[in-house]
């Protein structure tokens, strides 16, 4: 195989996952006028198009997609052996990325490679911090972070926090003026602050539970938003009640800025883990990592 080959190829799989050659050629840390002239120049090799383009969006062809079905597996076997390598350095090194949500890097990543970082000074990660639930193969993270529910069978995990707790909270100004719900279904009649689900677009409904009864409730309100930290803001200045991890309000309800509703429908829950396919030989700095985040409480 030529050398340019596999630069056009690594190329060619940069777009194909961005959809764009700006993000792609960002990516690899190249031009944009560069970087499309070596998908041009496999293109021409192969005699075949690969790409579609448009002035708004870029995607495979057949072609492409066939070509991709083959190299996604392949590479990725490829910097599982590059990777495997650095365990025969003297000192552990590597680029780990995962795919998290805002929570869990901020209360658990964060507080760990704080610590983890500065001892192993050649050990990369980076953190891609998102709501939406993102699939680590295709998107190519090495792992990602979810609640313990959500993680799929074939998935190896290791749980990284405690269990988690929801909590409906409101301030004592709209409390004053509100009469607090005492069962979920006085909700409805409540101003409510909403979640919109970054990954499936929709609104989320509150998942209370007492007694073993578990209940979903659809709520109505003035605000929405797609930030949880927002929603804590919004309900500290009286615009409603909201519907948040009870750690992000811990010490708003320790200092009276705001007041806990509903509390015995809020059951604990699996808190966080890190996951990763069952197929993967973890590196040194892979299972050092790991090892740094383990829940051990």
């Amino acid at each position: 195989m030529h050398r340019d080959d596999l630069l056009g190829l690594n190329a060619f799989m940069a777009v194909a996952e961005e959809k764009s050659f700006t993000r792609a050629a960002a990516r690899l840390g190249t031009s944009q006028s560069a970087f499309s002239h070596t998908v041009r120049r496999l293109e021409t090799r192969l005699v075949v198009r690969l790409l579609t383009r448009t002035t708004r969006s870029v995607a495979p062809t057949v072609a492409g997609e066939r070509l991709l079905a083959t190299l996604v597996p392949a590479l990725d076997n490829i910097g599982a052996e590059l990777a495997s390598l650095s365990d025969l350095r003297d000192t552990p090194a590597g680029v780990i990325r995962i795919t998290t949500s805002e929570h869990a890097a901020t209360t658990l990543l964060w507080p760990a490679l704080e610590r983890f970082l500065p001892a192993y000074p050649d050990i990369h990660v980076e953190l891609s911090i998102d709501s939406g639930l993102a699939d680590i193969v295709s998107d190519r993270f090495d792992a990602g972070v979810r609640l313990g529910e959500a993680i799929a069978k074939d998935m190896i995990a290791t749980r990284i926090g405690p269990d988690l707790r929801m909590a409906v909270v409101g301030s004592p100004d709209y409390l004053a003026r509100n009469p607090a719900p005492q069962t979920p279904q006085d909700l409805p009649a409540h101003r409510c602050i909403n979640l919109r689900m970054l990954s499936s677009g929709g609104l989320y409904s509150w998942e209370l539970e007492r007694d073993g009864r578990e209940l979903k409730v659809r709520v109505d309100g003035q605000f929405t938003c797609n930030n949880t930290r927002m929603i804590v803001q919004a309900a500290t200045a009286g615009l409603g009640l909201g519907f948040v991890m009870e750690d992000l309000v811990a010490e708003h309800l320790a200092d009276g800025r705001l007041i806990r509703v509903l509390e015995d429908w809020c059951v604990p829950f699996a808190g966080h883990h890190l996951y990763y396919p069952s197929r993967r030989q973890p590196s040194t700095a892979f299972s050092l990592l790991v090892e740094a985040l383990r829940y051990r409480g």
